[in-house]
């Protein structure tokens, strides 16, 4: 009887860089993500799994968001690979490849949610999901009787929380094998990481919106489009401004529409980008010289010297491409100010961070932040709604210590291939 073979080429037992090959019974292959793993070295062409053969054709690279840890290694595949995902994804994608003066080099063909489609013998049905990526799916995948639901990364405590509840509530039919990602299962002995909600942490930054005399400067990424939604909201109704850097608004405009986003020209003045030296240059080398002109016709266009006036009225997105062209136009942060840290601590810890920490030492320090990924509760929750006859583990250090919980868990290693069909998956019988 053909088989369809499996592997996970990487990210078995790590965060980040997912890379997972599917072979259809005649031969076919599609890949599901193409990551950079997290310990890459910045600026370094992505390493490719040595077990990914480059030299045949793929029908398909299947993208599940626009996080470099799922998207990363496109740099590093053949151009004439073509690349599947969301059309807010590809967008994601060109903006920040237009960071580096660059275009992407594949042809990117677009799904819509919950809509099948066909590549080669294969197929693929994406679903929305709730992510700190915008525009995140989990796929399923059907190819010669064998149904592989991949959830890509996943959360429901986000800004778009009802979709992953719908799709728990309605998941695939009989699943043979389901690949679920385990981020935030801890290692032994170590701490399960807290999740909270953003309409919470919106409360949080309201508080100290508040009572902080002076300004506000937070650390968040351009591309977390929940939490300056949230930071958006907590502005409105504490009377203050938000204050993004130019980068962070064009991805707003480019994003439009695709949701009811923060908007420059409907802000209301609660929002306005901050105008240096450096961002208008990379405006200008990402394709955007008109940017600035249409943000002054909005009145959403302020300079950095204006934020060292009024002091109480603002609420600055602090990164380190920024702090220069602060301390040239006399923005020094005092003990009135505060910094909030809204990333992942990990990234707190990096020599990359270290001119930010320096900068903003003065000031009163917070960490107001939420995963981005499933708690222990929610993967058990989703593996049970699924009920797959094979759980395959992804992207998660803790799931030695986790697996005992998850019925018909089958680890692997990075590389190893799993033939099975839909038959084999139910008795439980797996090849290498």
């Amino acid at each position: 009887m053909s088989n369809v073979k499996l592997c996970i080429h990487r990210a078995v037992n790590a965060i980040g860089g997912n890379c997972i090959e599917i072979v259809s019974a005649s031969g076919q292959r599609i890949l599901l993500d193409a990551g950079r793993p997290l310990d890459a070295i910045e600026g370094v062409k992505t390493v490719v799994p040595k077990t990914l053969d480059l030299s045949c054709d793929v029908a398909g690279v299947l993208l599940s968001h626009s996080h470099g840890d799922h998207c990363g290694m496109l740099e590093s595949l053949p151009e004439s690979w073509l690349v599947y995902c969301g059309k807010a994804t590809e967008r994601l994608l060109g903006l920040s490849s237009s960071v580096c003066g660059k275009m992407l080099r594949q042809k990117i063909v677009h799904w819509t949610s919950s809509t099948p489609f066909s590549i080669g013998p294969f197929i693929v049905t994406p679903y929305l999901i709730d992510h700190s990526a915008f525009d995140a799916y989990a796929l399923l995948i059907q190819v010669d009787g064998v149904k592989i639901f991949y959830s890509g990364d996943f959360r429901a405590h986000g800004r778009k929380a009802i979709v992953t509840q719908a799709l728990m509530q309605r998941p695939p039919h009989l699943v043979d094998v389901l690949i679920m990602e385990g981020t935030n299962l801890p290692v032994a002995g170590g701490e399960i990481k807290p999740v909270s909600q953003e309409d919470d942490l919106e409360k949080e930054f309201y508080q100290i919106f508040t009572e902080t005399t002076g300004r506000v400067f937070v650390s968040w990424s351009s591309t977390n489009i929940d939490r300056l939604v949230t930071l958006f909201r907590a502005c409105k109704k504490s009377g203050r401004i938000l204050v993004p850097d130019l980068f962070c608004m064009i991805v707003l405009m480019r994003l439009k529409e695709f949701g009811k986003i923060p908007q420059p020209d409907w802000a209301g003045g609660h929002m306005s980008a901050v105008i240096t030296r450096r961002m208008i240059n990379l405006a200008v080398r990402m394709g955007e010289k008109n940017v600035v002109d249409y943000l002054k016709s909005c009145n959403a266009a302020i300079g950095a010297t204006r934020l060292t006036e009024n002091p109480h009225k603002w609420v600055i997105m602090a990164r380190d491409s920024l702090v220069d062209d602060f301390y040239k136009k006399g923005l020094r942060p005092s003990c009135e100010d505060t910094w909030i840290w809204s990333m992942w601590k990990g990234y707190l810890l990096h020599d990359s961070t270290k001119l930010s920490r320096e900068f903003f030492a003065p000031c009163r320090q917070e960490f107001i932040h939420t995963s981005g990924h499933a708690s222990p509760d929610l993967l058990k929750d989703f593996a049970k709604a699924v009920h797959p006859n094979m759980l395959i583990p992804v992207h998660g250090e803790g799931w030695d210590t986790w697996g005992g919980l998850f019925p018909n868990l089958r680890p692997v290693s990075n590389g190893e291939w799993l033939v099975l069909d839909s038959k084999s998956t139910e008795e439980g019988i797996y090849e290498q």
